[in-house]
């Protein structure tokens, strides 16, 4: 049984926590409120990027699972929670002399490539907005404190409770056909087994990369994605959007290092994860 921080037990974290108590781990959420139900998980009250806060903050983990997301989108609060809040906790088992693993998530935008490439864990990256620049200088500082620690970085994340795709779908509105803009997806249940499958091969004794691309099989453009979300919702489909030949196509996410490790997807196409997702409506 391993002792485990969840560090932004939010959405996904809490998923995560669950999943990990029924496997007989003892998880510790940390997060600003608790939630009613606990789900076997010792929530622990505490803003991060307080480090006063994290006072109350037990040290003798052996994994953290660095979950946190920013309250919202902006140069500031991607720097409060990926610079200050990741330094934060660092700084708090630095000062016990702990070094517990790290498990820490970013995101594709790290990639800047816009012309529909194919990219991996060993693409160049060079994003072109903050909120990739934050998250790739976070993923450096993760690696610097422990070669061993790991990187994932997740596609876009839907299921139970987003559902942007298919408000969009809803609206029936313009959407980019050609050139076809990619969209790179992977569904909640998902990254919480991508962040199991990967704590469980470290557990054994697998020799793990460094960075881990979390991205279903099927990097399909947006006009099929909200077409056939449009068709299995009975709404009108979308309109062609008239884009310039030159306009960016997004870049095509590849997810063969996770596969060839062994993990297997629950849902492997937008089709599979969108259906689950309208049926629970």
């Amino acid at each position: 049984m391993a002792k485990i921080l969840i560090a932004g037990c939010g959405d996904v974290g809490t998923s995560l926590g669950k999943a990990l108590v029924k496997k007989g781990h003892h998880v510790v959420g940390l997060r600003r409120h608790s939630p009613a139900d606990k789900m076997g998980i010792r929530f622990i009250e505490a803003d991060f990027t307080n480090p006063t806060e994290l006072s109350v903050l037990d040290t003798d983990f052996d994994q953290v699972f660095f979950l946190a997301a920013p309250k919202q989108h902006d140069l500031c609060a991607y720097r409060e929670v990926y610079e200050f809040g990741l330094g934060n906790l660092f700084n708090r088992f630095s000062a016990n002399h702990n070094s517990p693993h790290f498990i820490s998530i970013s995101s594709t935008s790290v990639y800047g490539q816009v012309n529909g490439e194919w990219v991996n864990e060993d693409s160049l990256t060079e994003p072109r907005k903050y909120n990739g620049q934050i998250q790739l200088l976070s993923e450096q500082r993760v690696l610097a404190e422990n070669k061993n620690n790991l990187v994932v970085r997740f596609a876009g994340i839907y299921g139970p409770g987003r559902k942007r795709m298919l408000r969009k779908a809803s609206k029936g509105g313009p959407v980019q056909y050609k050139p076809p803009y990619y969209t790179n997806r992977i569904h909640k249940e998902d990254c919480v087994g991508v962040l199991t499958f990967l704590f469980e091969k470290r557990l054994e004794g697998e020799q793990l990369h460094s960075h881990y691309l979390a991205s279903d099989d099927d990097p399909a453009p947006m006009w099929e994605v909200v077409s056939w979300i449009a068709n299995t919702l009975k709404c009108k489909p979308p309109e062609i959007k008239q884009v310039e030949q030159d306009a960016t196509q997004n870049k095509r996410c590849c997810n063969k290092r996770l596969k060839e490790l062994g993990y297997r997807f629950k849902y492997p196409t937008y089709k599979e994860g969108y259906q689950k997702v309208i049926n629970d409506l």
